[in-house]
């Protein structure tokens, strides 16, 4: 799976949670937080969506490397056992 695939599903689980997210105007790199309201049930449920989706069991320590987009994409990099990783 690519890293342009990995940020569309997990840009797809961050949309199911927050539907009122412009995906546009969402800046990869700064925190979801800062962007939007985006609360902390928002949060632990695109955690869980997360998890589902990529079969992960994610702890809740790892939760702060999930705050932007890009930090979220890159986790799932680190922890799907992805090789292929190619925009």
């Amino acid at each position: 799976m690519t890293e342009a695939e990995l940020r569309s599903r997990a840009l797809e689980k961050l949309l199911q949670v927050a539907p009122d997210i412009d995906p546009d105007a969402l800046d990869p790199q700064v925190p979801i937080r800062d962007q939007y309201d985006f609360d902390s049930m928002d949060f632990l449920n695109f955690a869980i969506a997360l998890a589902k989706e990529f079969q992960l069991n994610i702890p809740e320590s790892d939760y702060p490397h999930l705050q932007s987009l890009q930090d979220t994409v890159d986790y799932l990099v680190r922890h799907t056992g992805e090789q292929d990783v190619s925009s």
